[in-house]
């Protein structure tokens, strides 16, 4: 066994003996005798170990090179250009390929873009090697060799329209068809080259799943203009990871429109009795009671919002912070609404509490707010609300009608108590709002709705904020009284309770 063949049988990457022969003597060549064909034949085997990749999810930009197998998902139209100081056009063809673990964009130049139109059909499998970079829409690889491999299988879908589920990172050309599920303001920022930039996000489902789509530029003003509840199609869609989590993008070349098809949502929901603390989940029921939205100063001085509202499922029921833009959510008793990506947290009297923040789904599903009536009818409301909605809730053995007619009355009752609660402690704050600003070593008590944790926690009472200094561990939205001295405008407080 020659030297070269010693080393071939210990390398662990997917090359032929003839290719490890012809790249050891190119090697040699290269190293103008400095090298034997033994310490060639390691030099290569540890370069062709470095560019092997498991897998299409494992290519990182930055690396010198990436060999890989992959199925053709789709083939771009041919793009000419023109390089500097060359009077040949160049040309590129995007070619979009994938393997079990993910996709990725393949650029194939000049000849190799011929030979792309020419030559290669979807659903053929390649051997490529070429270098990564990141691209417009996430990891490139720029192709240096290709070849097809006729005997390895890959199984990947080849579909034009997506479902959820089906998407993964690196994948364009993406046509999905989904529910609006919530749609978001458009922000705009500055980009490094004196720009501005505007963005703006949806969330779509379908039978499959749910995903955030990203809108930017010309393509985020929709945002305002579609509404939850409609059917839309996203086209020539981009996948990108934020935060752990897929999200679809649209650029320029993409679109968003609405089309006349029924599609079918049905979140996987979370009864609420099995709920626990730092969890991320979807949960859905009804509105039982909303209290009116509350604004805050932040300590950097930005303004913020906060509304809370009960939500209540055939399990039991839990206080939803909504917080910012989500506060303007017109939603209110009667009313049966899918809260998606919610963190539960520890709230008030050890009670849980769901705190929709930016990365949370808000639907109204239903609307049957009656605004101020008889108990008996408001009862009936409720009770028929939550009986339609047991099915979605994952209980559907009657058991929810009886717990809404049940919490119905509770609602009156207990709701009734709260809103007295609530105007005592209102009256009090009115009180105080009405008085001078406290002075350094006043004593002082202050009962509002906690709208930043920490230390110091910020309380509103709907009137006015109070910055309180404790090491009480209190979480957002919980309603707490604290008792002390006023030092430079803020509470040192003695008692959070």
């Amino acid at each position: 066994m020659s030297d070269i063949e010693g080393v071939y049988e210990d390398l662990e990457a997917d090359v032929s003996l003839e290719e490890f022969r012809e790249a050891v003597e190119a090697k040699v060549e290269q190293m103008g005798g400095l090298a034997d064909e033994e310490t060639a034949a390691m030099l290569v085997a540890h370069e062709v170990g470095e560019s092997e990749v498991g897998g299409i999810a494992d290519i990182e930009p930055g690396m010198e090179e990436a060999k890989f197998v992959a199925k053709v998902l789709s083939i771009g139209e041919k793009r000419t250009f023109e390089r500097d100081g060359e009077d040949e056009d160049g040309q590129v063809v995007n070619v979009e390929v994938a393997d079990e673990t993910g996709s990725v964009r393949a650029a194939f130049w000049d000849e190799h873009a011929e030979a792309a139109i020419e030559e290669l059909e979807e659903g053929q499998v390649l051997r490529i090697g070429g270098r990564p970079k990141e691209g417009f829409s996430g990891v490139e690889v720029s192709v240096d060799n290709v070849e097809p491999d006729p005997d390895t299988e890959i199984d990947v879908q080849i579909s034009d329209t997506y479902a959820v589920d089906d998407l993964s990172l690196g994948l364009s050309n993406v046509n999905l068809v989904g529910l609006l599920l919530d749609t978001d303001s458009v922000r705009t920022f500055d980009r490094d080259d004196g720009s501005e930039g505007k963005v703006s996000n949806l969330v779509l489902g379908d039978s499959t799943g749910r995903i955030r789509v990203t809108l930017w530029d010309e393509q985020a003003d929709l945002a305002t203009e579609l509404e939850a509840g409609t059917t839309v199609e996203v086209i020539d869609g981009y996948v990108k990871e934020r935060d752990g989590s897929l999200e679809l993008h649209v650029g320029n070349r993409g679109a968003v429109e609405e089309v006349d098809e029924d599609v079918e949502y049905v979140p996987e929901n979370t009864p609420i009795e099995d709920l626990e603390i730092d969890q991320t989940v979807d949960i859905a029921g009804v509105v039982r009671s909303a209290d009116p939205k509350r604004t805050f100063d932040r300590d950097d001085g930005s303004e913020g919002q906060v509304r809370n509202i009960r939500v209540q499922d055939a399990t039991g029921d839990i206080r939803v912070a909504l917080w910012g833009e989500k506060a303007d959510i017109d939603v209110g008793p009667g009313d049966e609404v899918a809260l998606g990506d919610v963190e539960i947290q520890d709230g008030w009297q050890d009670d849980l509490e769901a705190s929709a923040g930016w990365q949370s789904t808000v639907t109204v599903l239903e609307s049957d707010s009656t605004g101020s009536g008889d108990s008996e009818g408001d009862a009936e409301d409720s009770s028929d609300q939550n009986a339609g909605l047991s099915a979605f809730a994952g209980d559907g053995d009657g058991a929810g009608a009886e717990s809404a007619t049940g919490d119905s009355a509770d609602t009156e009752s207990s709701g009734g108590a709260d809103t007295g609660a609530d105007s005592a402690e209102t009256a009090s704050a009115d009180a105080d709002a009405d008085s001078d600003d406290p002075s350094d070593g006043e004593e002082l008590e202050f009962t509002g709705v906690v709208v930043q944790a920490g230390n110091p926690i910020v309380l509103d009472d709907g009137e006015t904020t109070m910055s309180v200094a404790t090491d009480t561990d209190v979480g957002l939205g919980e309603e707490v009284t604290a008792r002390g001295v006023v030092r430079d405008g803020r509470l040192e407080a003695n008692d959070v309770f």
